[in-house]
């Protein structure tokens, strides 16, 4: 109960930023806690405690839109109200990766491996087979898309199903795009140190930002189609829940929901194309 009414959705979105912090804490205690009760399975526990967290939010969060769909007739209006959610969504999906990427940096290296387990096997899994050929970046465009589209279709699933199941797989995209992070940071660290490079405190923060903004710029396109995706779900989801379907309510939600669909899947071409093209070209 402490922790569901920390924030409702309205003022989330009066203070959307707020959500950062409040990812950094669900995700801080999750993995403190999944460390001290639940340590041999540690990796998923906090997965779970994370999520366990963010139901009642997102939860009304998705009652709240779908009352929006009844309620509002013009469609861009219906979208800008849409985008006041999945603003405070990316803040909160920022909150879990910043915390998981901290968590992978400073914890022990021990720790990290049992900690970080699954994942590291996840995001080792995505890399193997990127090239820097430009021959076959085309592929790697066509790989990555469909990748991508896998998630997409796993998070509108989850979300009709579960309502709010579409988290656990955000939130789990959060840890694995952490420990991508960590990873980069901590690579970078070691090299710097070795080389006698890092000599002001400066040189932390210059690292962590490069490593955030790495995969920040694939990263936030990518992750907003996700949400965007799982919102449509979500509010289909509570329509159904509430009955509504066969009548004047249920074909705007519909009709909300396949613009909202659109936009993901145009959400995500513009993230692959930025990963396979723009990302390499910085780093």
């Amino acid at each position: 109960m402490v922790l569901e009414d920390i924030i409702n959705p309205l003022s989330a979105e009066r203070k959307p930023f707020t959500m950062f912090f409040i990812g950094l804490l669900y995700s801080s205690l999750a993995i403190l806690l999944s460390q001290w009760i639940f340590y041999t399975e540690s990796s998923m526990v906090m997965i779970f405690l994370t999520v366990l967290a963010t139901v009642p939010l997102i939860y009304n969060t998705l009652k709240l839109e779908e009352k929006k769909d009844t309620e509002i007739r013009k469609e861009t209006v219906l979208l800008k109200e849409h985008g006041k959610a999945l603003m405070y969504f990316m803040f909160l999906f920022l909150g879990f990766t910043v915390s998981f990427a901290m968590w992978y940096v400073f914890l022990p290296s021990a720790s990290v491996q049992n900690l970080f387990s699954s994942q590291t096997q996840t995001y080792v899994n995505i890399n193997t087979g990127i090239t820097g050929n430009a021959v076959a970046k085309l592929g790697d465009l066509t790989r990555i898309f469909f990748n991508n589209l896998k998630v997409l279709l796993f998070c509108l699933l989850f979300s009709f199903l579960y309502g709010v199941g579409s988290i656990f797989i955000l939130t789990w995209n959060a840890s694995v795009l952490g420990v991508a992070i960590g990873n980069f940071i901590r690579t970078r660290l070691a090299d710097y140190a070795s080389s006698a490079h890092l000599t002001k405190a400066a040189g932390y923060f210059h690292i962590f930002s490069l490593g955030l903004l790495r995969y920040a710029i694939h990263g936030i396109p990518e992750i907003l189609s996700y949400f965007v995706g799982g919102l449509a779900g979500g509010i289909i989801s509570i329509a159904v829940i509430r009955h509504d379907f066969g009548n004047k309510n249920f074909e705007r939600i519909v009709m909300d929901s396949s613009d909202l669909l659109i936009l993901s899947l145009i959400l995500l071409v513009v993230a692959a194309f930025l990963e396979v093209y723009v990302t390499p070209m910085v780093f």
